[in-house]
């Protein structure tokens, strides 16, 4: 069986917090994408109006250009109508559903939040799947609990599919979570310099880049 080969670093472009640093969906991923992002995801957890719609757009567009894989969090409509992968969590569309919506060459990923949850994930119809938060998170109103690093250790050996790990990912603890077996780790906050300019995201995507090249 051939798995998906995801890049290490998985930037999650979260509008809400992308807001909070006064940039864009679409400056962002641009800025990423020219810091040699290989993978975005879009997690928009407020109402899709047309404006956001259209920077979604504009996003597929960028990453089409760069050869880089699109992903939309929940909504298999809006990843379909951008031609992007789905992913998914405990509460969404059923992975079955989602897989019969998407076809088999989408990309479709699965959060999970325990080993039993990661477990039943492994046989579900997905590409990969998701484990956290590893650490405490702030981009989550109400998160789950942390699992910490020795549970992605412990979570390697129980499924075979590409294993992703999310929550408060930092430069500083990145090593530890890809040395304990993840494929890849997603970030949110620590892709986010204070100042969010262009040029701080893609020299903040080129640190990540550099820094999991030790992995």
């Amino acid at each position: 069986m051939t798995f998906l080969k995801l890049p290490r670093v998985y930037p999650i472009l979260d509008t809400e917090s992308l807001e909070r640093r006064g940039t864009s969906l679409a400056a962002a991923a641009a800025a990423f994408l020219e810091g040699g992002a290989g993978i975005l995801q879009i997690r928009h957890k407020q109402h899709w109006s047309r404006e956001v719609f259209e920077a979604a757009q504009q996003v597929a567009r960028l990453c089409r250009e760069a050869g880089a894989m699109l992903v939309v969090n929940d909504r298999a409509d809006f990843a379909m109508l951008l031609g992007a992968g789905l992913h998914i969590g405990q509460d969404d569309l059923a992975a079955r559903d989602a897989r019969r919506l998407m076809g088999g060459d989408a990309v479709v990923g699965l959060s999970s939040h325990s080993v039993t949850q990661l477990c039943a994930a492994g046989g579900e119809p997905v590409d990969y799947v998701a484990l956290g938060p590893v650490f405490g998170t702030a981009s989550k109103r109400n998160p789950d609990p942390v699992v910490g690093v020795e549970e992605i250790r412990r979570a390697r050996g129980l499924v075979e599919k590409p294993l992703v790990a999310i929550g408060g990912i930092t430069r500083e603890n990145a090593l530890a979570v890809l040395e304990a077996g993840a494929d890849a780790v997603a970030v949110i906050a620590g892709l986010l310099p204070e100042v969010a300019t262009a040029h701080s995201l893609r020299e903040r995507m080129e640190e990540w880049q550099q820094l999991v090249k030790a992995a």
